[in-house]
């Protein structure tokens, strides 16, 4: 049996949560793809996918396996793009990881045109807000706003820098009041980011002064969409970065606060693998995404509420 093709069985199987669609891509029977994943399992001696007529789901062993066939086969497909034309024309899937914020409004509304340019190209998305071993989870591209990454093999390219503001909706203020200085904060139902850095303490400045201040939360979460949706409802004050709430700043949704102060602005990183021969997917996407950014103005509207 082809150890090669029981390898790559097993991780569209476990990538799809299908045998049949695996089987399909694989251009084999599901008969014959069933006893390709018998053979491995077999070959191993352990029991890699659990199976019933309504789901499946990978055992321990199973995780585990996947984790590192994974990675196996991005070195290999790697290593195939050097010696071809895919080093010219990308081709096959690329992994990207963001927040969900970023995956939901700067990345999945941009892969119409990035797909139309690289046709040969599938994309897939794993959005999450807390960051994670993207190399050995067989990640391409990270979009974070981490400064710096422990293990020295990351690249990070600067793709953008963004304002944090604090803002509410006209229906909040209208039954509160606007504060007039951080301390009134306090005084506030908050909505908080609680994957922040210190998320209950806001670092504000003003010209030479600086303001640590305390804040409770009304509501927190590890989304910023579910603290902005709560914002336009009225619940509270929002702290959030512009590449998120730009739109409901312009539209009025949301009205900004404290304009005067700032808080720490984040810087937007594209991290991947230091590697001499780069895959051709991870170069154009990073193109695009740097392109992308530059030809809509993204930063300026990021940083001083540009329309």
């Amino acid at each position: 049996m082809d150890r090669w093709t029981q390898l790559q069985l097993f991780v569209l199987t476990a990538d799809l949560g299908s045998l049949s669609k695996a089987a399909e891509q694989l251009d084999m029977s599901n008969a014959a793809a069933s006893r390709t994943l018998s053979s491995l399992e077999e070959r191993l001696g352990a029991r890699l996918i659990e199976r019933t007529t309504r789901r499946m789901w990978l055992t321990d062993a199973g995780r585990e396996y996947h984790r590192r066939c994974t990675a196996v086969i991005s070195e290999l497909s790697e290593a195939d793009s050097i010696a071809s034309e895919e080093a010219v024309s990308p081709r096959g899937v690329l992994r990207v990881t963001s927040s969900v914020s970023f995956a939901m409004m700067h990345i999945a509304p941009a892969l119409s045109e990035f797909l139309k340019r690289y046709p040969n190209l599938s994309v897939q998305i794993v959005a999450t807000n807390q960051y994670q071993n993207f190399i050995e989870a067989g990640i391409d591209i990270a979009i974070r706003t981490k400064e710096h990454e422990g293990d020295s093999g990351i690249t990070i390219r600067r793709l953008a820098e963004t304002r944090r503001i604090l803002a509410a909706s006209p229906a909040y203020l209208a039954v509160h009041g606007r504060p007039q200085n951080p301390e009134d904060l306090e005084q506030h139902k908050m909505l908080v980011y609680n994957l922040a850095v210190d998320p209950y303490l806001l670092h504000l400045r003003r010209g030479k002064e600086e303001r640590n201040v305390a804040i409770t939360s009304a509501l927190d979460s590890n989304e910023g969409q579910v603290i902005v949706a709560a914002g336009r409802a009225g619940l509270g004050i929002v702290v959030q970065p512009l590449y998120i709430i730009h739109e409901d700043i312009v539209s009025g949704r949301l009205v900004p606060v404290l304009e005067d102060w700032q808080l720490p602005r984040l810087t937007i990183n594209l991290a991947y693998q230091s590697r001499r021969y780069q895959p051709a997917k991870i170069r154009v996407f990073t193109e695009f995404l740097i392109e992308r950014v530059k030809g809509l103005n993204l930063e300026e509207r990021w940083m001083t509420f540009a329309t």
